[in-house]
Formats: C-alpha cells, sequence, structure tokens
C-alpha cells in the first residue's frame, strides 16, 4: 500500500471519529447548586465523610460537614451524593493533549517546532478543542491540562486550558504560564579507549556545545529584558522577559541526578528556581531539592528505571520517597491517549509508600501549585472555581472508579464521548 492511500484511509477514519462524537460545551450554571451526602475529598489532605458542597455562578459558595451545618436549600438545585465521592477536578501537566489527533497523519500533529530555541512558540493557540481525546479523560475525572509544546532545546511556552471550551480562548485558564527547556543529557560511559568511547566523547562534545549555546542564549535574553527600548525587535528574547521577571516558570526536562543539579543550578544563575520534570534519579538528591526549594513532576509510575543498576520497583517508589522527603511532587503522563489513566497512576504510588489523600494532592492541589492556579483550582474551598466530579467509587482505584456527574467552572458537563459511543454500538451489535 502507498503512503498517499494510507494517508487517505487514515484521514477516513479521522473524519468518521469527528462525525460519532459532536459533544457541545456546557451552559453557564445559572442556579445555585448543593450536593449531599458525599465523602468528599477537599485535595489539601482533608477528607469529609458526610459533606455538603454548595457551588453558585461557577464559584463554591460552601463546603463543609452535612451533619453539624444549617444549610438553607431554598432555590437550590439538590444533588443526593450518599455513598459516593467527590474530586476536585484532576489536573493534567506536561501534555500534547490537543496538539495531535492521529499520530500517524502529519497534517493533524503540532506539537513541534523546527530550531533547538524556540521560545515564541504558543502551544496554546494551536490547541485543537475540537480533538475527540479530551471527553475521553473526562471521563475519569481529569478536567483541566498544561498544553506543552516539545521538541528542540527550548520548546516554547504551555498554557493551561479546562476541557469544555469552543476555542482555545474560551478554555484557557492561564495562559503562558511556563517556558520548557530540554536539558541535554550528559552520556554516563567511561572512555574505555576502544571504539564505543569515541562516540561517548562526540556525545559529550556535543552536550558541551549545546550548554554553551544554551548559556550564550540565556545571557543575551536576559540584557534584552533588562533594556527598556530595544534598537532591535528580537521575537525570541522578547518571550523570556517573563521568566526573569519571576511572572513566568522554567520546567526543565531532565532525568539524571547530576543533569538535574546541573540544570538546578543554570537556573538559579539567572534568579530562577525551575520546576524539575521528569527527574527519575531524584530521589538520590532530596535533600538538594528540598534545600532549594524545588517542585518535581514525576513521569508515570508504570515504567522501567532509568538504569540497569536501579531498583527495578523504583518508578513506582520515586514519588512516595520524594514526598515523604518534604519534596513537592506532581504526578504526569505525557501522552495524550494515556491521559485517562492520570488518577490510576496517583493509585499507584499510594500502594507504594504515599499516603492515599498526598497521592491524591499530585493530581490536585501539588498540581495547581506549580502551574500558578490554586487561588481557583486544585481543591474543594470556597471561593475557588466548583471544578469537581462525583464519582460512585475510589477515582483513584481502576476497578471503582466511576464518573457519573462532573462541574466545570460550574458547567455540568457532557460525559460522552467516543469510546463510549463505540462500545455502545458494537454492544448492540452483538447483544444476543
Amino acid at each position: 500500500m502507498n503512503k498517499y492511500m494510507l494517508t487517505v484511509m487514515l484521514w477516513a477514519i479521522g473524519i468518521n471519529c469527528f462525525a460519532q462524537a459532536n459533544i457541545s460545551p456546557a451552559k453557564p450554571q445559572t442556579k445555585k447548586t448543593i450536593v449531599m451526602g458525599a465523602k468528599l475529598h477537599v485535595g489539601n489532605g482533608k477528607v469529609i465523610d458526610n459533606s455538603y458542597l454548595i457551588f453558585d455562578k461557577g464559584k463554591i459558595t460552601g463546603v463543609g460537614d452535612a451533619t453539624v451545618a444549617r444549610i438553607n436549600m431554598s432555590d437550590a438545585t439538590i444533588i443526593n451524593a450518599n455513598d459516593k465521592h467527590i474530586y476536585p477536578g484532576f489536573i493534567a501537566p506536561i501534555t500534547n493533549l490537543g496538539l495531535i489527533e492521529i499520530s500517524a497523519v502529519k497534517a493533524t500533529l503540532d506539537y513541534s517546532e523546527i530550531g533547538d530555541f524556540n521560545p515564541h512558540i504558543r502551544a496554546l493557540v494551536a490547541y485543537n478543542t475540537d480533538s475527540k481525546v479530551p471527553a475521553t479523560i473526562r471521563s475519569n475525572g481529569v478536567l483541566m491540562a498544561q498544553i506543552t509544546p516539545q521538541g528542540g532545546t527550548i520548546s516554547g511556552s504551555s498554557s493551561v486550558v479546562q476541557l469544555d471550551a469552543w476555542n482555545w480562548e474560551d478554555a484557557a485558564i492561564k495562559k503562558d504560564d511556563a517556558m520548557h527547556l530540554n536539558w541535554p543529557v550528559t552520556p554516563k560511559f567511561k572512555n574505555t579507549g576502544n571504539r564505543a568511547a569515541v562516540s561517548v566523547d562526540a556525545l559529550k562534545e556535543r552536550t558541551k556545545t549545546i550548554l554553551n549555546s544554551l548559556d550564550q542564549f540565556f545571557t543575551e535574553a536576559k540584557a534584552y529584558a533588562e533594556t527598556d527600548k530595544p534598537a532591535v525587535i528580537n521575537t525570541r528574547f522578547a518571550a523570556m522577559k517573563h521568566l526573569f521577571d519571576g511572572s513566568q516558570r522554567l520546567f526543565i526536562s531532565v532525568a539524571g541526578e547530576k543533569d538535574i543539579i546541573a540544570a538546578i543550578k543554570f537556573a538559579q544563575k539567572y534568579g530562577i528556581t525551575p520546576v524539575i520534570v521528569g527527574g527519575d534519579e531524584a530521589y538520590l538528591i532530596t535533600a538538594f531539592l528540598k534545600e532549594n526549594n524545588i517542585a518535581v513532576i514525576v513521569n508515570e509510575p508504570h515504567s522501567l528505571p532509568d538504569s540497569d543498576d536501579s531498583d527495578v520497583n523504583m518508578p513506582y517508589k520515586n514519588a512516595g520517597v520524594l514526598a515523604n522527603a518534604g519534596v513537592e511532587v506532581v504526578m504526569s503522563m505525557q501522552s495524550y491517549w494515556q491521559l485517562r489513566n492520570l488518577p490510576f497512576m496517583a493509585g499507584t504510588i499510594a500502594a507504594w509508600g504515599l499516603d492515599k489523600e498526598k497521592a491524591l494532592q499530585t493530581i490536585t492541589l501539588n498540581t495547581a501549585k506549580v502551574l500558578g492556579i490554586d487561588k481557583i483550582a486544585g481543591s474543594l474551598e470556597i471561593g475557588k472555581d466548583a471544578t469537581f466530579f462525583i464519582s460512585a467509587g475510589d477515582a483513584l482505584d481502576m476497578k471503582s472508579n466511576k464518573v457519573e456527574q462532573a462541574f466545570i467552572q460550574g458547567r455540568d458537563i457532557n460525559l460522552d464521548n467516543l469510546h463510549k459511543q463505540l462500545d455502545k454500538k458494537f454492544s448492540d451489535k452483538y447483544k444476543n
């Protein structure tokens, strides 16, 4: 089969998918709503066994213990959630969700740009709200995401969105929240004098060249940011300005112990406190991370160790080791389709040394803090957005997670999706 025919077939599949999952964003909340009787997981470590949650005009106006409070239920919609759970909307950091639809069709890929230094690239404007993927992950409680560019040394800026919108302008919660840097990997092999060592030396030289270029770029960008009226406009340097004034964070993707330390010291040289993404060997330097107030966004635990010499269970334990040492930990899943499994990754780390509610924080309040949206999201507290969901069971458990109703900024969203539609279609076909 030639490439042309393959492309046509994949496009046909894509068009068929678009036709089957036509889900419109929910309308704004018009009436005060009270959810009664659920076990409410606040998101900050607290749990209320028999709760009430009141929200109006998209904001939480009341939350507490229903057994001791007197609640005015007049002129309100009442939702009975006895024996169910309420969770803050889960937040997925570091994802190309909405930037890619069909991996094998190049025209649907918009997550990476050509070149090494692209700080002027904004992932937000490429975010596709018509993608069929967000609806599938909303069904497991993931209601917000950090849309992140990839590729090169400096990939560009990410933005935080809510996952029920007509366009990227409606979706945006926080624009250009962070700049993303891929730290060059330092080769670990020793020079043994054989042929393999030649390539290792070449890799080391390449890494050194990248680091020198990166240092020069940051130096020039900082000087540009400190210039009131530059004689020549440089869009790449201009895009770096908010890194140096503290209004934008720097996320550095790096795995190895020595590379993590080098990346942090590099950022500190320019007055920046970075966030480490990946951090496979971060558990080896917990004291250093805590001392420097560094948050770590760990990769999904269902993976292999970074090194052949590492504990085979280290990916499971990494988040718990960091969190128990006082490091702020966030959970991520960088692939877009797998984001529906984000809550189950948090459930895994809860089974490997981390308190269940602290594990929940890695996809709620901790994430909101790192992304700079904790004033409106991440926990169920008065004044924050009414972005939450009701589950019939434990949302971190694959067997019992069953999201029955979800709200984004008070809007009762449609939980239908393409997967559910296809399940019903073929269940009906083969039903006896």
